[in-house]
């Protein structure tokens, strides 16, 4: 006679409620990602060179590429403060008992800080103090890291480990619709006006508004999140639920606090961490310089870096809602595979892009090559099938007491490779000097990362579970 599945329940109303702690993060990198290079390619311009960026475009193109070394730096050092306090943000907060929680002393301190710093960014951007723009763009980074381990880590916390990846996926569509916003954003507040306009026409309020916006809506986000997540009263009410998803874990040998961590399953999280350094490296390869590829390579306008961005989150939101399902069919391991192979394609198709040559928007922009939204959308699709089944894999091979400590060494893993690519790619455009090196080098390095994941890391499934069914399944009221 066969078994009964055990049923475990993942509370949808509740997972979507903490990811709006993931609505704020990704509202403020997509805007972060989107403005700061090219503020920066700006002001540099400007400083070796006495022209602006677009006087640079139309009179020497090639210095626009002598800078963007400088600009990987600054952008790097961001992603190294990031490698260094993320790991510690997660470790202290593993160990903290308040009345309110274990993470939400973080999120709190690291939403009102950074939120109050952020709009300081472009304000200096304009005065052209370059000094104090750094300054800010230092703060928000330091107290958004406070934030982001824990918020992330409070997922894992209330949910049963069988059931992460479809709890992540959830997190995740929160997550890119903070990032869609802010590309709505960028679509009505063009940065290519504002980069090709004369000094004396320069609006403020084009680039301010979309970092005050973004702000209010994460100190909102924030807040939603304190006032309906009870982290203490929700965590006693799983406690028997998440030991039996201890119970069914993923992992090769059973995790014991007691005991060191076993070969087998270090073995896994190294091979794990490896592989997603090089998609890092790739990602963020495109995220930093996409901005500056659009305007000073495809010389197309900003806008329509954010219409991609917008395709590649409707693709991503697709991805979200469906990894943890085919996760459950074929297991992480593949899923996270098939994610990398259409990444690969898609930017394969991205090293034959070129600037089509046809002159249709207001300043001599041209015409932007269609074939990019296909590419997006692969790689959309491809990395959210990537993200959503990456991070459970780490957080299943710990006790529920070293969520944080695990998350900081996921977050740790990405982050160093997000303080190296800029600086790399930097140079090698430099050395290059050819924009399309860009997608050669993100093509290449998701390829690596593949050949590390599918031959180190092994396809351990979970035992079969059932999850609750309808009402259920949003909640006891």
């Amino acid at each position: 006679m066969e078994t009964a599945a055990p049923v475990l329940k993942l509370n949808y109303k509740r997972t979507f409620l903490i990811g709006f702690a993931f609505f704020g993060i990704l509202l403020l990198w997509q805007v972060y990602d989107s403005w700061c290079p090219t503020f920066l390619t700006d002001i540099f311009a400007r400083r070796m060179y006495g022209l602006s960026s677009a006087q640079l475009k139309a009179s020497d193109p090639d210095k626009i590429l002598n800078v963007q070394w400088i600009v990987g730096i600054i952008m790097a050092c961001d992603n190294l403060a990031a490698l260094i306090l993320l790991p510690i943000f997660g470790a202290l907060s593993d160990k903290t008992r308040t009345p309110i929680g274990k993470r939400m002393p973080y999120i709190l301190t690291g939403t009102f800080v950074s939120a109050v710093a952020f709009p300081f960014i472009p304000l200096f951007f304009h005065r052209n103090n370059i000094a104090g723009m750094v300054a800010m763009m230092a703060v928000v980074l330091i107290f958004m890291m406070m934030y982001r381990n824990p918020a992330v880590a409070l997922m894992p916390d209330i949910t049963p480990k069988p059931l992460r990846a479809r709890a992540n996926g959830v997190i995740n569509i929160m997550g890119y619709l903070g990032g869609a916003f802010a590309t709505v954003l960028g679509i009505f507040l063009v940065l290519s006006n504002y980069i090709n306009a004369p000094d004396a026409a320069r609006s403020l309020w084009t680039i301010e508004l979309p970092f005050l916006i973004a702000s209010v809506l994460m100190v909102i986000s924030a807040l939603v999140l304190f006032f309906t997540v009870k982290e203490n009263e929700v965590e006693a009410e799983m406690r028997e639920q998440l030991e039996l998803g201890e119970a069914l874990a993923a992992v090769e040998t059973p995790i014991d606090d007691d005991k060191p961590m076993s070969k087998a399953n270090r073995q896994m999280l190294l091979a794990i961490l490896g592989a997603e350094f090089l998609w890092f490296m790739s990602d963020n390869a495109l995220t930093t310089y996409i901005g500056n590829y659009v305007i000073y390579y495809l010389n197309a306008a900003s806008s329509a870096t954010m219409i991609l961005t917008i395709l590649g989150g409707l693709a991503s939101v697709i991805g979200f809602a469906t990894a943890g399902s085919v996760a459950d069919r074929i297991g992480r391991k593949y899923t996270i595979s098939c994610g990398l192979a259409l990444t690969f394609l898609g930017l394969v198709i991205a090293c034959f892009v070129t600037p089509t040559g046809v002159v249709t928007g207001a300043n001599g922009e041209y015409a932007f090559p269609k074939m990019l939204f296909l590419v997006w959308a692969l790689k959309g699709l491809g990395m959210a099938f990537v993200h959503n089944c990456s991070f459970p894999m780490v957080v299943e091979l710990c006790s529920s007491n070293r969520i944080g400590r695990f998350t900081g060494y996921y977050y740790a893993a990405s982050m160093s490779a997000q303080t190296i690519t800029p600086v790399l790619l930097g140079l090698v455009l430099n050395a290059t000097m050819a924009w399309r090196t860009l997608t050669v080098y993100a093509a290449a390095l998701t390829a690596l990362s593949f050949l590390v994941f599918t031959t180190r890391v092994k396809n351990i499934r979970a035992r079969k579970v059932e999850n609750a069914h309808g009402l259920e399944a949003l909640g006891d009221d």
